[in-house]
């Protein structure tokens, strides 16, 4: 079994054969990655050594301390936090080798074609219809408020094979190439004025089999393990102490003592208690993650992450007064990341009011909590055991 002693050492093998100062950073993330350094729980081949996950944090410091280039994970949180783990359960050994490797050193960007007009947060509502030709799917329909797909090759994708059966029976998941005839991007102005989201309209896009995940008619478990991943990697990112955005105020407050009262100081305190907590149940939840697949836990923490990065926002703003109501930049921008820490107060003010939205909407992730967590009833449904197409639209 690989453990700490043994990472370091092929940790230090892979930066002797390859220095950070003189080798390019595509070539020295790929050496990582055929390594078995990339992700250390992974098998060996698709970037691990089969380790358990909690020695990642070896190979990290050595590489680290060693100035060595990264993925820049923040970029392709969404193939990395979303599309890889769902591919590692369900692909096949050749989507998974084909894959994985370009995910994780940033060469081929991903999206996820989930949410659609008319089915948001009731997700399993989607109408996309995806209907077999031969070996192929042609697939039509329109997706919404899809992140990156402006810089996306590859997209994970939900689609209607059934209409016939009640709608989580009846849908298939699929790898879409975004570079496919029939696929086309718009982007969506957001309030901040960029458009860091998409709509996207599929038209009589064709998918091989070869690239369906899973079962045909059994995509809404394989969207499963896709939306537990993502409500982890939304809440549940690591990050140091006084991190984040109650980093942010708490330096405000430092440095501008013209700025304070009394009650913004008890608020303040209160929200940085809060932040913290948060930060180690992220702690907490991500030492489980290790010894398995997420569950609905992650939905707390996704919950929580929305309503603490909206109040101490909110505070920020209040705290600054008039200077917190500026906000210079309207442009039209197509930003490859959210910048939450790196941009000014407005910015975090306005874009945090989307963290109730993505990852799932937080009345949707409150059921969760309710049922899968707490064990509470389940709210009444009329639709369980309807076909798709008789419901009412």
């Amino acid at each position: 079994m690989t453990d700490a002693a043994e990472l370091r050492r092929r940790t230090r093998e892979l930066l002797a054969a390859h220095p950070p100062a003189t080798t390019d950073r595509l070539d020295f993330l790929r050496a990582r990655f055929d390594a078995g350094l990339a992700w250390v729980h992974y098998p060996e081949g698709l970037g691990g050594l089969g380790a358990p996950r909690a020695l990642q944090a070896v190979v990290d410091a050595e590489l680290a301390a060693a100035d060595a280039p990264d993925n820049d994970p923040r970029r392709i949180g969404i193939g990395l936090g979303m599309a890889a783990p769902t591919i590692l359960q369900y692909g096949t050994e050749e989507q998974q080798r084909r894959l994985l490797r370009p995910l994780w050193t940033g060469e081929e960007v991903w999206c996820q074609l989930f949410s659609e007009p008319g089915a948001g947060s009731d997700l399993a509502a989607l109408g996309t219809r995806a209907v077999r030709d031969g070996e192929d799917w042609v697939v039509n329909g329109q997706k919404v408020w899809t992140s990156s797909a402006h810089l996306a090759r590859w997209a994970i994708l939900i689609a209607r094979t059934d209409p016939d059966v009640p709608k989580h029976r009846g849908i298939t998941y699929f790898v879409c190439d975004m570079t496919d005839p029939g696929v086309e991007v718009r982007p969506l102005r957001q309030i901040t004025g960029e458009a860091e989201f998409n709509e996207v309209f599929l038209t009589g896009v064709r998918i091989p089999d070869s690239r369906r995940l899973g079962g045909i008619g059994d995509g809404w478990r394989v969207a499963q393990t896709t939306l537990n991943n993502e409500r982890v990697a939304i809440g549940g990112t690591p990050i140091p102490r006084e991190g984040g955005m109650i980093g942010k105020i708490a330096a405000t407050w430092r440095e501008r003592p013209d700025l304070r009262t009394h009650d913004l100081h008890q608020r303040l305190l209160g929200l940085w208690v809060e932040a913290e907590v948060a930060r180690l149940t992220g702690v907490r939840l991500r030492q489980q993650l290790a010894a398995g697949q997420p569950g609905p836990e992650g939905a707390g923490m996704k919950l929580n992450f929305a309503r603490l990065n909206q109040e101490i926002s909110g505070l920020e703003v209040e705290l600054l007064g008039e200077e917190g109501l500026l906000y210079d930049d309207w442009t039209m921008r197509r930003p490859e990341l959210v910048d939450f820490t790196g941009r000014d107060a407005g910015y975090r003010y306005l874009r945090s009011k989307g963290n109730s939205i993505e990852g799932g909407t937080s009345e949707v992730l409150l059921n969760i909590v309710a049922e899968r967590v707490l064990g509470l009833p389940a709210e009444p449904r009329t639709d369980k055991d309807v076909a798709w197409k008789d419901l009412a639209r």
